[in-house]
């Protein structure tokens, strides 16, 4: 019993945590452009490869 006195604890903090980078990525801009990512690798570069 003793054990979940140490383990809620921790697991509301990392459960915090990840609650806080989830916000800060919204908040910087990281799901904006969900579709630009997709249609990129669709993209042909021009450039010739190294021999």
């Amino acid at each position: 019993m003793t054990t979940l006195t140490y383990l809620i604890p921790v697991a509301l903090f990392l459960g915090g945590m990840g609650l806080v980078a989830f916000i800060w990525a919204l908040r910087s801009g990281q799901y904006e452009d969900l579709d630009g990512a997709a249609e990129r690798i669709l993209i042909e570069d021009d450039v010739a490869p190294r021999r």
